[in-house]
């Protein structure tokens, strides 16, 4: 797979692509990331990429020519804009995207990005969440991270991916290991007891307990793709 990235700063990436199963799979040929320096296409002797926004008000847009430039020759990849204004991303998008043969990551910045942009020259917009960041620097890190441990070969041991959180529309269950005791704070006794029953029943309990307490959304939206509209059986 190639992941190509479009930014203002492609130093923000130097660091983080050369540390853990990221680095690890461009070595072995798993994956192969492109850093594209938009500033290469600039406009005129100041290489500007931002302007005043029509219609007047604060900060400064993100102008279409020079993004319009350097998409051109990425128009059969999968072109994700990272955007404020944009859907938030989620674990479908991520499994989604990880199928692709080439995705090409455009960080939005400053006040935003020339909205003809969205509406001509890319697949999807998305954002990591309901906040604002600097810049879709960040965002494109995380898309990277978790669309790189999607790749076969990538993650040790698969199951830990087809296990974890939102694959059932649930939370992950609570973790442990040694030692069982710490400071007195100790191991539940069913994770200790050795009877696989008893403690997958525990991990079905602790899934939906997690989620009904912290994001009860995820409960709400499996409801809603139930035509009786009752909850998932788990």
């Amino acid at each position: 797979m190639q992941i190509t990235v479009i930014t203002m700063f492609p130093e923000f990436f130097d660091s983080p692509l050369r540390v853990s199963l990221v680095a690890r799979a461009v070595q072995d040929g798993l994956l192969r990331i492109e850093i594209v320096d938009l500033r290469d296409f600039g406009k005129g002797f100041h290489r500007q990429l931002d302007d005043a926004p029509f219609g007047g008000g604060p900060g400064m847009v993100m102008m279409i020519e020079p993004l319009a430039e350097a998409l051109q020759p990425l128009a059969s990849s999968r072109r994700v804009l990272l955007a404020a204004a944009g859907r938030p991303m989620t674990q479908d998008l991520l499994d989604e995207w990880a199928g692709c043969e080439h995705l090409t990551l455009i960080c939005g910045r400053y006040e935003g990005v020339d909205q003809r942009v969205a509406d001509h020259l890319v697949d999807d917009e998305v954002s990591l969440g309901d906040y604002v960041l600097l810049g879709g620097e960040v965002g494109a890190l995380a898309i990277i991270e978790g669309v790189t441990r999607l790749l076969p070969g990538v993650v040790g041991n698969p199951e830990s991916i087809a296990l974890e959180s939102f694959r059932s529309g649930l939370l992950e269950e609570p973790h442990y290991t040694r030692p069982a005791t710490f400071r007195g704070w100790s191991v539940p006794d069913v994770l200790l007891s050795g009877d696989h029953k008893r403690i997958e029943a525990w991990r079905r309990q602790q899934r939906r307990t997690r989620t009904t307490q912290r994001r009860p959304d995820l409960l709400e939206s499996q409801s809603d793709r139930r035509e009786d509209g009752q909850p998932p059986t788990l």
